[in-house]
């Protein structure tokens, strides 16, 4: 068990005060940006462009992220809406930052005349090491757990970060743990993050030939998305749909749309190969 409960502060400067998920937001940006660049210049494109467009999907997702966050775990400020705008902030819903970031780049791709699929193949790898190392940001934090747990790997949860339906009774001292324990939520899509980002690399290279553009991005969408349908079993007090998590309602649109979307793609590509048509080179890498 691991009875450990960090502070959320890096450190203080008088008044400002340096949060560790800040810190794993940027460093998990620098990290993404590097995978980012690598991939960009394996496929040919212009990694001159990256820096201002990570700028603009960056603070999109923060803005989506944050509104996902807030509705998602909404009894956490409706008796306070001010801590929505104002730091220290809690959190952020990935899915929320997904859906803007998304469509910030597809925007900003158009804007610059780029081939959004192309890029799109580059940045999954790198959304996944955003992952891997940003929620480690949650556990400084003492968010993003599950349910009790006995298992090894168990986090301890100070009774000032509990959720409603992990609450501790009434009175009890706001840093005491009650000597439970809970599933690490944050942990299992971290290290789900660093192996995704390996496989995409290892599928764009083992398979040039044969992936369409925007491949590996659906890829990450069916990855991530069983990955967070699983995970999102473990957490209470989520945001309900009829009585159905609602990630795991996105989750499972996410998960079945990319695939019948792979699958058809592949299956015309397959029929088009059939008729002796040619596969545009440009669109693969270079």
């Amino acid at each position: 068990m691991i009875d450990l409960t960090p502070s959320p502060i890096a450190f203080s400067i008088g008044p400002l005060a340096l949060h560790w998920y800040g810190i794993a937001y940027a460093v998990g940006l620098a990290a993404a940006y590097l995978v980012i660049a690598h991939e960009a210049r394996w496929r040919g494109l212009d990694v001159r462009l990256l820096p201002n467009a990570m700028i603009v999907v960056a603070i999109a997702a923060l803005i989506g992220g944050r509104l996902y966050h807030v509705i998602d775990q909404w009894q956490l400020y409706k008796d306070d809406p001010l801590r929505i705008v104002l730091p220290p902030y809690s959190g952020l819903g990935v899915y929320g930052g997904i859906i803007a970031g998304t469509i910030a780049a597809v925007l900003y791709a158009r804007w610059k005349h780029q081939p959004f699929l192309r890029w799109a193949d580059a940045v999954a790898p790198g959304l996944f090491v955003m992952q891997a190392v940003a929620r480690w940001g949650n556990f400084f934090n003492q968010e993003l757990y599950g349910a009790p747990t006995n298992l090894p790997w168990g986090i301890a949860i100070e009774c000032q970060y509990r959720t409603q339906g992990y609450a501790c009774p009434p009175g009890s001292d706001p840093t005491a743990t009650l000597g439970q324990h809970f599933q690490p939520m944050f942990l299992y899509e971290s290290l789900s993050g660093l192996l995704g980002a390996m496989v995409l690399m290892w599928l764009a290279r083992r398979f040039a030939g044969r992936l369409c553009p925007g491949d590996l991005l659906l890829v990450f969408f069916i990855w991530y998305g069983s990955v967070r349908f699983v995970v999102e079993s473990l957490k209470a007090d989520n945001w309900l749909f009829f009585g159905i998590p609602t990630a795991q309602i996105v989750a499972a649109i996410t998960v079945l749309g990319s695939a019948l979307i792979l699958v058809v793609r592949h299956a015309r590509s397959t029929r088009m190969d059939r008729d002796g048509s040619v596969a545009d080179p440009s669109m693969g890498p270079t």
